[in-house]
């Protein structure tokens, strides 16, 4: 029998009972529905998350700290020993030597270290006041560090900076009056600002330091760190905070109190991650909490689909019923096919055939309500939690419930898989049958 004359005949099997075929394709039909809702909620959920998650910084960066145990001070692979006070732990100094290991790590495409001002700070523009966070890296530009420059370049310098998107939020005006409006935040691309450091010595007195800054670049908004700091080069950072505190600092016996390891591909980032712990340093990254999520969210979508098949289980036994009667209403025919020829194979086929026909009708029925029922309660679930953001000042979100184009296409195979493996028993039983006894049948 030619494949497409054994799809004929299935589907003019079928259409001769349209009610019977349509009411056990309805269990289908919802038990598929149930998979693509709940699946594409859980996946639109985590979408969601790793949304609200972008700003908490870059997932291939690993930012790197010192470790300070209680054994001696360790500058080299072969430096200091073991612990003190019967403790095992060692500190770990990030020295230029130090720099030149992680470099050294498979995988990791460059290594920066940066310095925080230890000072007192405040910047000027025009009548305006602002505090803001300053930290010199090491480079001359910050495009190398995969920043991008919404306003001018990313290029450092000396008395030249790049400022963050959000850094003009932070001036206010001093001189302003209760009641008065407050000005609007200022345009600082291309301005000179007035950059003042303070120290105090032992007696409690102020020495100031006023240093004159020009913006050359704000960077593109990020919803990270960068957003509110300002970038400097890192000797000019170096020198500042030797003035501050009074005393020359070499990195190559204190080092240097954080380094960003960018890693080039995301999937190696928690392994190189776990290499820098166990090389002694404290290492963090987002990707790690990212993960958490994700984790939490993969079993989220198993648990969901497991309920919507629970519905298929439902409609499978309802399928198989189904079959099953329609042996029994069907035996003469089954032996009249088989006395013309037909093989066991033929009727096998045949009532496979059928079966596995009302679960992809009962699919294609599910995945179509499933999908548009999922993009209703997207559209009233994203108006309700961009009300809830708005009122709340947080970000609103782009998707409540998301269907990716493998979902449909799994739940239509999966309801036919389903369609099949519950009219094998019945089938098997016709594909069985004496062509004698059949024709006998009443």
């Amino acid at each position: 029998m030619r494949f497409l004359d054994l799809l004929r005949l299935i589907f003019g099997n079928l259409s001769r009972r349209k009610a019977r075929v349509a009411l056990t394709a309805i269990g289908v039909v919802i038990g598929t529905a149930a998979v693509v809702i709940l699946v594409s909620l859980a996946i639109g959920l985590q979408r969601n998350a790793n949304e609200q998650l972008y700003g908490i910084g870059d997932l291939t960066q690993i930012q790197v700290m010192p470790s300070f145990g209680e054994g001696p001070v360790m500058v080299g692979p072969g430096g200091g020993g073991d612990g003190g006070g019967g403790g095992s732990s060692q500190t770990r100094l990030l020295t230029n030597q130090a720099l030149e290991e992680l470099r050294a790590i498979p995988g990791v495409e460059w290594v920066s270290p940066r310095e925080f001002l230890m000072a007192g700070g405040m910047v000027r523009y025009r009548k305006l006041e602002g505090w803001v966070t300053i930290i010199g890296v090491d480079v001359k530009d910050l495009a190398s560090l995969g920043m991008e420059a919404a306003q001018g370049d990313t290029a450092l310098g000396r008395s030249i900076i790049v400022i963050g998107p959000m850094v003009a939020n932070n001036f206010y005006d001093p001189r302003l009056r209760p009641g008065q409006e407050p000005p609007p935040p200022p345009d600082l691309y291309d301005q000179q600002i007035q950059f003042i450091v303070s120290k105090w010595d032992a007696q409690g007195n102020e020495t100031r330091k006023n240093l004159s800054l020009r913006v050359t670049g704000v960077l593109k908004e990020t919803r990270s760190e960068s957003d509110w700091t300002i970038y400097m080069p890192l000797e000019q950072v170096k020198a500042l905070n030797e003035w501050a505190q009074n005393r020359r600092i070499n990195y190559n016996k204190e080092g240097y109190s954080q380094v960003i390891v960018k890693v080039r591909d995301v999937n190696q980032v928690l392994d190189i991650a776990d290499q820098i712990t166990e090389m002694g340093f404290q290492a963090y990254t987002p990707q790690s909490f990212v993960q958490g999520i994700n984790n939490f969210y993969i079993i989220l979508q198993v648990i969901f689909g497991g309920v919507g098949a629970i519905a298929l289980l439902v409609a499978a036994i309802g399928i198989a019923n189904t079959m099953a009667m329609s042996i029994l209403e069907r035996t003469r025919e089954i032996g009249l096919m088989k006395a013309v020829g037909a093989t066991n194979r033929n009727v096998l086929a045949i009532f496979l055939g059928e079966a596995s026909g009302i679960g992809f009708l009962g699919g294609l029925g599910g995945v179509l309500i499933g999908w548009l029922a999922g993009q209703v309660i997207n559209v009233m679930a994203v108006v309700y939690l961009s009300n809830q953001a708005g009122q709340q000042g947080g970000i609103p979100p782009s998707v409540a419930v998301y269907t990716p184009v493998w979902l449909p296409v799994f739940a239509l195979i999966f309801s036919t898989l389903v369609g099949m493996f519950s009219g094998l028993y019945p089938a098997l039983r016709a594909a069985t049958m004496i062509p004698v006894m059949a024709l006998k049948y009443e």
